[in-house]
């Protein structure tokens, strides 16, 4: 559905990714990102959340932390992001983003706390005292006071499995006490996930419990005399669901796939943000009438996962976007993406030939790489460079045959 979208609203990407691909400048298994549509992307969310004094930090694991995107979302208005891990907290600041937020999914392991300090990130969400004293410990040793978010939970509330876990709503304001009792950590206010969900149903975002608890929460802080509690509200989020989280409380949102056009939204609304991302494979050869096309970064987001995947197959010197667009039987869940099959049919296809792809990417999770092209919006696109999906330069031959060998 998001090729569809991408041949609709963005075009130049699929003809620039096919281009650079046949001349050899962005190889098989990339995920190409248009940095021109990204940063106005991230202008449209940047006003929105001025407009409601909201605060936004870019999810940058999506798109594999590219610092070349980093510096487009930067471009268009917003400087700080969320790390899901500190790994990516870290990939992000080394793209040229601050941290604005970590350990909120992933808590920061104990040892990794005085690294995570060093980034001196502006929220550091914790589920438990003994997170909330080692933070405050290593925020110490560097002389500073880390401001911090309680990560909190409610009967009712909906998470993923694997991602329980936090303080007892009901109890959050004798928990803001004990926080603030602990060395080094100030209480600066609350959290969860997801606080908005997409609706098959309706084509669109609703709430989920967690942000009615986040809501609750809010206003007992308040009455207890807490002022200038932050809310920290993802999910979900692009310009369109905003005004909704500002209505609940939200003071810090946290748009991920917004910053690409491919939340779920996107795919039944043509919303504000434009497709800015698309994934590039080629066919490495023919087998009993299929074709197998290079996999690597293949990614089936749950969300969607029920939806048929299909390919543009582009020949070399062909039209990128008018190109035959056919099925692929994608990789079981519990196999490694090798490849994908394409049955063929009557369509035929040489090892080589392009394959472009449109689907939601969660591109830190693959061994794909990525690469920004920049300058889509004039008309003279250029690739702005290629990285791994953590964000840091691929290794290549030269490093290799550089590297000290080993002697016996």
């Amino acid at each position: 559905m998001f090729l569809d979208l991408l041949r609709r609203r963005n075009p130049a990407l699929l003809q620039a990714a096919a281009r650079f691909h046949q001349n050899g400048q962005i190889p098989a298994n990339t995920y190409v990102i248009d940095l021109d549509a990204v940063t106005r992307n991230a202008a449209a969310i940047s006003a929105e959340a001025s407009r409601l004094s909201l605060t936004p930090f870019a999810m940058t694991k999506q798109i594999g932390r590219n610092p070349d995107a980093s510096r487009a979302i930067a471009a268009g208005g917003i400087d700080k992001a969320v790390g899901v891990d500190l790994e990516c907290a870290i990939a992000a600041a080394t793209g040229g983003l601050r941290t604005g937020h970590l350990g909120h999914l992933v808590q920061i392991p104990k040892h990794r706390a005085a690294e995570a300090a060093a980034l001196e990130p502006l929220y550091w969400t914790v589920f438990s005292e003994v997170k909330a004293a080692e933070a405050g410990a290593a925020a110490l040793a560097q002389g500073r006071v880390q401001d911090v978010l309680l990560r909190i939970q409610a009967p009712g509330d909906r998470f993923y499995r694997g991602h329980e876990g936090g303080f007892d709503a009901t109890d959050v304001v004798a928990a803001a006490d004990r926080i603030d009792a602990i060395g080094g950590v100030r209480f600066a206010g609350i959290t969860t996930f997801p606080a908005t969900l997409f609706d098959a149903a309706t084509g669109a975002a609703r709430s989920t419990p967690n942000l009615a608890t986040l809501t609750t929460a809010l206003r007992a802080l308040e009455r207890a005399g807490r002022q200038d509690v932050q809310v920290n509200a993802p999910g979900t989020t692009s310009a369109s669901i905003l005004a909704t989280l500002a209505e609940a409380g939200a003071t810090q949102v946290e748009p991920g796939h917004g910053l690409t056009g491919t939340t779920p939204i996107h795919a039944v609304q043509d919303l504000v943000e434009e497709p800015a991302i698309a994934y590039v494979s080629e066919v490495s050869h023919l087998w009993n009438g299929d074709a197998y096309v290079f996999g690597g970064g293949l990614y089936v987001d749950p969300v969607l996962g029920g939806s048929t995947t299909t390919a543009l197959f582009v020949a070399p010197d062909t039209d990128a976007v008018t190109a035959p667009e056919l099925r692929l039987d994608m990789p079981a869940a519990d196999a490694i993406d090798y490849y994908a099959t394409v049955p063929l049919g009557d369509h035929r296809a040489q090892p080589g030939d392009t394959v472009l792809f449109g689907f939601r990417p969660q591109v830190f999770v693959t061994r794909a790489l990525t690469a920004g092209i920049a300058g889509l919006s004039t008309g003279t696109p250029t690739v702005a460079g290629i990285w791994s999906s953590d964000g840091s330069a691929p290794l290549t031959i030269s490093d290799t045959l550089a590297a000290p060998r080993r002697t016996a």
